[in-house]
């Protein structure tokens, strides 16, 4: 396979994927707490040499690849036409494939057509994965992610509506820990009404863990802005649960970043997720340790 570098990113649940590279980073690439793509100067690769992949990749795989995930940050941004050529190739390709996920950032799927983005289902991508962040336009301003909370609202709508399966990811403890990035209970209750209102199937709650080389890293190693504490994203994730009411939603808030693992559905398991966090709170139940990215 022909990969731009060795730091390759996916979703936690795409580990068995085969990652085809169809974009070189991400289109926004401004966001204040990421670090996976600052040493990269986006690009999208030409639709042939994108072909020309799926073929090595059966070469090296066989025909019996069940799982795509294509990369990287924004794989969504490409020409529809180029899309639908790619999903088509795949599933010629792989006669199994059951799967065609990726990336998809709000202001790419914005620009798509309603009518687009259903062709694109109907052609074989099954799901989008979303990073919301948040739904509070204080915050989404605070981290330079390119859009507003109706915007990022109306681009999760549009994939649900197309039939794609959506991912959606949002991050707790981006206000900090003295509200350098906003009020957090208006981020928290925020989030959750836009969670409501664009009905993803899936919800990740990731925790904000500073990156070295990020200009919100720098700006804890600054001391400009102070990390929460445990007890302080408990209650955030509370507070997330307490106000969700998409039914179904499968509910994870179990990354390496995150001081309490939690995964199931809601509304059938929210009681126990709020056991669960009122006794870590009460120190009954020891919490992990959580990602370090070298702050």
């Amino acid at each position: 396979m022909r990969y731009d570098s060795d730091l390759l990113y996916r979703p936690p649940g795409e580990w068995k994927s085969y990652l085809l590279q169809c974009t070189i980073g991400c289109s926004n690439n401004q966001c204040t707490f990421c670090g996976m793509y600052k040493e990269k100067k986006f690009r999208i690769r030409p639709v042939e040499e994108i072909l020309e992949d799926i073929d090595m990749a059966r070469d090296y795989y066989g025909p019996g690849l069940q799982r795509v995930f294509l990369m990287d940050g924004d794989a969504i941004i490409m020409k529809t036409q180029e899309l639908l050529q790619i999903l088509q190739k795949l599933y010629q390709t792989f006669p199994a494939l059951e799967k065609v996920t990726l990336y998809a950032g709000p202001r790419s799927t914005l620009s798509k057509s309603p009518q687009e983005l259903r062709q694109l289902h109907e052609a074989g991508l099954s799901r989008a994965y979303l990073g919301v962040e948040s739904g509070s336009d204080t915050v989404l301003k605070f981290i330079h992610k390119g859009v507003d909370a109706q915007q990022m609202l109306l681009a999760g709508q549009r994939l649900v509506e197309a039939g794609i399966d959506l991912w959606v990811t949002v991050i707790l403890g981006l206000t900090g820990a003295r509200g350098e990035g906003g009020d957090w209970e208006e981020h928290i209750r925020s989030t959750a009404q836009m969670i409501n209102a664009m009905k993803p199937r899936h919800l990740s709650a990731m925790t904000f863990a500073p990156a070295k080389g990020t200009p919100l890293g720098e700006e804890v190693l600054a001391g400009r802005f102070q990390v929460c504490s445990p007890d302080h994203i408990l209650e955030e994730c509370r507070l997330l649960i307490e106000n969700l009411d998409v039914d179904p939603l499968h509910f994870t808030s179990n990354h390496a970043s995150n001081y309490l693992p939690l995964k199931g559905g809601l509304p059938e398991d929210r009681e126990k997720f709020l056991s669960l966090i009122d006794q870590a709170l009460a120190g009954k139940i020891q919490l992990r340790k959580t990602l370090n990215r070298g702050i």
